[in-house]
């Protein structure tokens, strides 16, 4: 490599302003990536952490190599943020998904992919890899289908608005051992629902949160899957019939301003709504009790407790409970949920959803402006077996 090149110039640049540090296993990372050059084609989690981590087989951790690269990344953000780019206007990248430093600012830079932006990806990983499965079962299912949709989707089919299809996931942040690095680890904690969450935990409990780092991950639900199995042929002929747009987006990236310009169907577990929560459950006459495993009806003070966690890996039967509701947002949004407590509950929910005749008690309340129902899921070691509908009203 030329060591004139804009690339080594900036690389030396950065390396004198100790952005990924003057030593560590920061720095090895930078200087073991910058050795390849810009050129070099992504470099898999496994090289990285036997070469750099001095991990080998079974004891490499692509979580630890995850954390790492997404520090460095970070690092990298920032220092361009706050400082000038390198003489001709160059930077030095690390692309998201990409395990390789890149060039950019200039015309003689490789052609690449457009600059990493800061943002978290707008699909998850599992959700792409559902759609691009379920595409072909959509497709399918729309050239099968033809029916006018039940009373729970048929506002949503005389609207006009683009519709949104939002997934609930959960983000999952690093914790980061600075003396054992190979002991961090990726953790979910329902105290904290994204970004901005946890740099207010870090300030307010430092003790707890010092370690912990954003590394830009969140996961679905592998029950969503089976639920678009359901759902997406219906969103297909409401698009195939009205020509409106249908996009998928993650529960974490709702804005409440989307529901001025689209309407919504949420699909997902109930603990992963965000900020759809409040606007679901403040007109409903349930809401969720101590833990998102409880229902709670406020008129009779009837509990639904899923004990689906509890019982999941014995043969004995449990219950899980899924909520479904339509109703029309402040905002005119048409808003469809299908939800539940649990595994279990969203798979049994989702064909019931979609059914060309809705349970008797549900299709009754399926007039009003808004209606919500609970169905009761019985299931066993993960199967969804049996369903029961145990209440179905108008919403306030």
């Amino acid at each position: 490599m030329d060591v004139t090149s804009p690339f080594e110039a900036e690389v030396e640049r950065l390396r004198a302003k100790q952005v990924p540090g003057a030593s560590g296993r920061l720095r090895e990372l930078f200087d073991y990536l910058a050795q390849r050059g810009p050129d070099a084609d992504s470099v898999t989690q496994d090289e990285l952490a036997r070469a750099v981590f001095g991990q080998q087989g079974a004891d490499a951790d692509d979580a630890t190599v995850r954390v790492y690269v997404h520090r460095l990344r970070k690092k990298l953000e920032d220092f361009y943020a706050a400082d000038e780019a390198g003489e001709g206007g160059v930077r030095v990248v690390l692309p998201s998904g990409t395990y390789a430093l890149r060039l950019e600012g200039i015309e003689e830079a490789p052609t690449r992919p457009g600059p990493y932006r800061a943002n978290r990806p707008s699909t998850l990983v599992a959700a792409g890899v559902a759609l691009a499965v379920l595409a072909v079962v959509a497709l399918f299912a729309w050239s099968q289908r033809g029916e006018a949709p039940n009373a729970l989707w048929a506002p949503l089919a005389a609207s006009e608005r683009p519709i949104l299809l939002v997934l609930g996931d959960y983000y999952i942040y690093g914790e980061i051992d600075p003396v054992r690095p190979e002991q961090s680890r990726l953790i979910r904690d329902f105290r904290v629902d994204g970004e901005a969450d946890l740099a207010a935990l870090q300030e307010a409990e430092p003790d707890r949160y010092g370690y912990a780092e954003d590394v830009g991950l969140t996961y679905l639900p592998f029950s969503t899957a089976y639920a678009m199995q359901s759902i997406m042929p219906v969103l297909a002929d409401i698009d195939r019939n009205t020509g409106r747009e249908v996009d998928v987006i993650a529960a974490s990236e709702v804005e409440p301003a989307m529901l001025n310009r689209f309407d919504v169907v949420y699909l997902g577990l109930l603990s992963g709504m965000g900020v759809l929560e409040e606007q679901v459950f403040t007109d409903s006459t349930l809401r969720v009790g101590e833990s998102y495993d409880e229902l709670v009806d406020r008129e009779s003070g009837q509990v639904w407790t899923s004990d689906e966690a509890r019982t999941l890996a014995s043969p004995a039967f449990y219950r899980d409970h899924a909520y479904l509701a339509r109703f029309t947002a402040s905002t005119g949004a048409q808003v469809v949920v299908v939800a539940s407590q649990r595994e279990t509950g969203l798979r049994g929910i989702s064909p019931i959803a979609v059914a060309d005749a809705l349970p008797q008690g549900v299709a009754e309340v399926s007039g009003a402006d808004g209606f919500e129902a609970v169905v009761q899921v019985t299931g066993q070691q993960g199967a969804d077996l049996d369903d029961r509908l145990i209440l179905a009203r108008e919403r306030r």
